[in-house]
């Protein structure tokens, strides 16, 4: 069985940072993708970011420029870096891995306030 624990949402001023982490566990051979997708009150579950085992890495249109995903394979994390954070960021951050099959966390609250 695989279990994604992510850590390091919550309330954060517009223009602050955040780093979020997302640590696999279980019957893991290999992880391939990892990515994390938010969801916001009333709107569609989207892609912020994603990282490929070999290190290439897409982005949302939205962040591109201010997030950063990052990864261990030895420790079989994915790393999500926020910078320069808006109100539009506020939403539950999930992680999902393909290994192969497709696993996600159970979502992390960020929200962007003054």
């Amino acid at each position: 069985q695989v279990q994604l624990v992510e850590s390091g949402g919550g309330l954060v001023q517009p223009g602050g940072s955040l780093r979020l982490s997302c640590a696999a566990s279980g019957s893991i051979f290999s992880i391939n993708i990892m990515a994390w997708y938010r969801q916001a009150p009333g709107k569609e579950r989207e892609l912020v970011a994603s990282i490929f085992s070999g290190g290439s890495t897409n982005y949302g249109d939205s962040v591109k420029g201010r997030f950063t995903i990052s990864r261990d394979n030895a420790k079989k994390t994915v790393y999500l870096q926020m910078n320069s954070l808006k109100p539009e960021d506020t939403a539950v951050y999930y992680c999902n891995i393909h290994a192969p099959f497709s696993y996600w966390g159970q979502g992390t609250q960020v929200t962007v306030s003054s």
